[in-house]
């Protein structure tokens, strides 16, 4: 079974319990110094990997690539791009970040803002949060009701397949940390006076909606999974667990579009460089 294959198993996006939590459980943080210390390695020669293939894809102009991250505030999602994604050539790749709407977002549709910032050929772009915003905390927080909700994810499931259809590869990975761990990121967010800058009194508010978070995600996730643009459960209590498996899904992914750099000009033999 490849990496891919293991965090997409659509058995382990059922809900467990009334606790609502996934079946794909967070995992433990409590990984001996020695594998902690393996897996930061095995994905800094992946990241390195990555870098290369970037290139290509780069210089290629083939293919682009989409990489959605969400999850529950201090998933993660800022310490998966740097780990992941660090090494790579910043001229073809770079990161969306979708906060709260502003004005003018607000006066178009909720994807508007999105599409405006999908990868072009050659391109990596990935998404600190993403449209899916628009059919999770508008839904806890009863913004939107449950008739909006389906037509906006009928809307994202046709969205993502008119990328896909038009040459995007997509890759969504929810980051799924438990709330333990959530209270412990964020005590050390506030104890540690260079992480304070970090912290955001808003998160201890959505922290209250845990449970309704929990059970949207999994609406959302099993109503939008598709084999042009999956969903990977990735248990994410673990930074490096976190960031070795999702190096090693977009490695797959790329590895199986078959890059190669354009052929040679062979008209180019003929000029001097004087």
């Amino acid at each position: 079974m490849s990496v891919s294959q293991l965090f997409r198993s659509k058995e382990k996006l059922v809900l467990q319990d009334d606790n609502a939590s996934l079946r794909l459980m967070p995992g433990s943080k409590d990984a001996k110094l020695d594998s902690k210390a393996a897996d930061k390695l095995a994905t800094i020669k992946i990241a390195e990997d990555l870098a290369v293939m970037q290139e290509i894809l780069y210089a290629e102009k083939k293919h682009k690539l989409l990489i959605i991250l969400q999850g529950m505030d201090t998933s993660g999602k800022d310490g998966t791009v740097r780990g992941v994604f660090g090494q790579v050539n910043p001229l073809g790749a770079r990161t969306a970040a979708f906060k709260a709407p502003t004005t003018v977002e607000k006066e178009h549709d909720y994807l508007w803002r999105i599409h405006q910032q999908v990868p072009a050929n050659g391109e990596i772009v990935i998404f600190n949060r993403s449209h899916y915003e628009d059919v999770l905390i508008t839904r806890v927080h009863d913004w939107i009701d449950d008739a909006e909700c389906k037509r906006r994810l009928a809307q994202i499931r046709d969205f993502e397949r008119m990328l896909s259809e038009t040459g995007t590869v997509i890759l969504k990975f929810f980051l799924h940390i438990s709330a333990k761990e959530q209270k412990e990121r964020l005590e050390e967010r506030l104890a540690d006076p260079a992480k304070n800058w970090k912290f955001d009194p808003q998160d201890l508010v959505e922290r209250g909606f845990w449970d309704s978070y929990q059970r949207q995600y999994e609406k959302v996730i099993m109503a939008t999974d598709a084999d042009h643009a999956p969903w990977y459960v990735i248990p994410a209590d673990s930074k490096t667990q976190r960031n070795l498996a999702i190096a090693n899904i977009v490695q797959e992914k790329l590895v199986s579009l078959k890059l190669s750099y354009p052929p040679g000009n062979p008209e180019l033999s003929k000029i001097k460089v004087v």
